[in-house]
């Protein structure tokens, strides 16, 4: 929810999203700012049918993840849902919600009072590591046989093929951003493209990279061994959290393991600069299992307005519902 990533979908997005925009700000008594809400109204094919919705204002390129409605403590909230019930919506959906989200479940107390309807699912699986004090920490809470290839890999490249990490800041974005792109595509070759091969979310992320590299949040790095990038690492830090949002490697050191090393690299440099979460976002991805087994699940909360029309949406909605349930169990 930060500016960083709010500016850059606004430097990528399409110029009709832009201007589609609402940012709702609510001050206190003391004209302080309380809370601020950026969303976009649109037209949303919801269960085959159009509607008028309001969503967040960026949207899910790029997959943000762990969301929540901006707001102090002291927010009057209703205030604010008076002013979204002002609007021209029919649905309004929140997905990729962080646990518990607080603000967001104030919010729908507001509408719900209302008499606005309310539908919560569950969304995607984010596995999280808490980082230990050290690195013998962290290895102590892993099977013998994991610890064993953990070292192993990394103490035959560092050995074999005079590994050294290179960190890309502000003043060589450009190179390290093609080194991941390049990785990362050959890393998906024929595997289902990978996460950068829509050009607008490619333009995204690059955008939002830079502005991690001008806070110096930025985490680009690359394996280089005998001198040439065999492995590329991407992710930023917030507060005490580092993040990682994707990765590559070159085919030719598939063998060795290389996306692993890196990733127990980073890993390590997490649990040195004193950060205490680890944060492998969205995916229950094999990879990320073997890291850790702790997860949180993100969320989509759905607001039906309140109306006739209503009650014939969350029919639709509910038949949807159910039928993923049936699909999920068989």
């Amino acid at each position: 929810m930060s500016w960083a990533w709010h500016r850059a979908w606004a430097n990528s997005a399409p110029p009709a999203e832009v201007d589609a925009t609402r940012v709702l700000l609510l001050h206190g008594s003391d004209s302080s700012l309380h809370a601020v809400l950026p969303v976009r109204l649109c037209r949303f094919r919801f269960h085959r049918v159009w509607v008028s919705a309001l969503n967040w204002a960026i949207g899910e390129i790029g997959c943000p993840d762990q969301l929540d409605v901006l707001a102090l403590r002291e927010a009057d909230i209703g205030s604010l849902a008076a002013a979204i019930e002002a609007m021209p919506w029919q649905v309004i959906i929140l997905d990729n919600l962080v646990d518990g989200a607080p603000n967001a479940e104030r919010l729908c107390a507001a509408l719900a009072a209302r008499g606005h309807a309310i539908r919560r699912s569950p969304l995607w699986s984010c596995p999280w590591l808490e980082l230990p004090p050290s690195w013998d920490a962290y290895l102590a809470t892993l099977s013998s046989n994991r610890r064993q290839i953990l070292r192993r890999k990394e103490r035959s490249l560092f050995r074999d093929h005079g590994a050294v990490v290179v960190d890309y800041g502000e003043d060589r974005l450009d190179e390290g951003w093609d080194h991941l792109l390049r990785l990362h595509e050959q890393r998906w070759d024929g595997a289902g493209g990978g996460a950068f091969r829509d050009s607008r979310s490619e333009r995204l992320q690059r955008q939002f990279a830079g502005e991690m590299a001008k806070q110096n949040r930025l985490w680009l790095s690359t394996l280089d061994l005998d001198g040439q990038p065999a492995a590329a690492w991407y992710g930023f830090s917030s507060d005490d959290t580092v993040y990682f949002y994707q990765s590559g490697r070159a085919r030719r050191w598939q063998r060795e393991s290389v996306g692993l090393v890196l990733m127990s690299l980073m890993v390590q440099r997490a649990i040195r600069q004193g950060y205490r979460r680890f944060d492998f976002l969205r995916g229950d991805d094999r990879y990320k299992q073997h890291w850790t087994p702790a997860r949180r699940k993100t969320s989509e909360t759905v607001i039906f307005r309140s109306g006739w029309r209503r009650l014939w949406l969350r029919a639709l909605d509910g038949v949807s519902v159910f039928r993923q349930g049936i699909r999920r169990e068989a």
